[in-house]
């Protein structure tokens, strides 16, 4: 397997959620996510994007939107909507197949469709952190993307009727544009760029990384990694230090402090397997470790994290 699908293979992606809506002028939906990955569609017309800190930025018929980071902007008829901003992400995932905003269906409207990817945000967390904060793949022009012709075609064909199993044909279209398209940016990334992605093209250094995401739990040194990349011990570790914006094994504890901090999340598994899992001999030096990146021992970072997670389900619970 390459290093691109093994690094997404670990944000363990989880389908999409969506919502479908045709929108008369005037009109305006917001959105914001905290570190997950959003996107839009325009299958027909066009749309704002409008955002705090940056210039609007004109959509239009088969152009793909996606903000890695999720973070919060509107989409709308035009820069200076005389709409209000709604809310979309309570409407996401729920039956908004035939959503109207601001009236009829008219030659003016803009049919839209908008989702948000579900993965794990921590093991995201390097990539997310490497991608611009929007992503504009545009369908018209001379050569618009083959991958987003067809699947654009496909999705729009999917959300116009209600059919059995049509959540779960959308989880892994949406799942697969949004990798397509993250697929496309790592490819335009030059290499020697000072970006982390631009290893991804480097053999050497995509070889370690592959080994890292594949086999954490070994006990990698730095004079392994330089042989398996077939460089010097001190080549590897400068070329590596340069490119991702720190040394190896500093990468490789992250790596490993990310995953045990999914698996402290699942019930079940003692603190004492987690450490075996990501390569720790004792209990004792992986909780140091883990203390050293997160600020709190592994057993009191899963009970904050199991507060956390109950407060979130109170409200919804209330709500039911």
């Amino acid at each position: 397997m390459d290093t691109l699908s093994l690094i997404l293979d670990d944000m363990h992606f989880d389908g999409v959620v969506f919502a479908s809506s045709i929108n008369a002028p005037p009109w305006s939906w917001h959105l914001a996510l905290d570190g997950l990955a959003c996107a839009h569609v325009i299958t027909r017309g066009q749309a704002w994007l409008v955002r705090d800190d940056a210039e609007p930025l004109l959509l239009e018929t088969g152009d793909l939107i996606v903000l890695p980071g999720g973070l919060p902007h509107a989409i709308q008829d035009r820069p200076n909507t005389t709409a209000r901003p709604r809310d979309l992400l309570p409407l996401m995932g729920s039956d908004v197949g035939g959503a109207r905003l601001g009236g009829e269906d008219t030659p003016q409207s803009c049919h839209l469709i908008s989702t948000h990817a579900r993965f794990d945000v921590t093991m995201a967390a390097p990539l997310i952190k490497a991608l611009p904060p929007v992503l504009h793949v545009r369908g018209l022009g001379e050569a618009p993307p083959p991958w987003l012709a067809v699947g654009l075609q496909f999705l729009a064909l999917e959300v116009a009727h209600q059919r059995p199993a049509q959540q779960a044909i959308l989880n892994r279209m949406g799942d697969i544009l949004f990798m397509q398209c993250i697929r496309d940016y790592v490819e335009s990334v030059p290499e020697g760029s000072g970006n982390w992605l631009s290893a991804l093209k480097d053999r050497a250094l995509s070889t370690a990384l592959a080994l890292i995401h594949r086999e954490p739990q070994r006990n990698w040194t730095v004079p392994d990694l330089a042989r398996e990349a077939c460089l010097s011990r001190s080549a590897f570790a400068d070329r590596f230090t340069q490119t991702l914006g720190e040394p190896p094994l500093t990468y490789l504890t992250r790596h490993r402090m990310r995953l045990a901090a999914r698996h402290l999340g699942q019930a079940g598994l003692a603190v004492s397997k987690i450490a075996d899992m990501v390569g720790y001999a004792s209990e004792a030096a992986f909780s140091q470790a883990f203390k050293r990146e997160y600020g709190l021992s592994p057993s009191a970072w899963r009970q904050q994290r199991l507060l956390q997670t109950q407060a979130l389900a109170a409200p919804e619970a209330d709500a039911a």
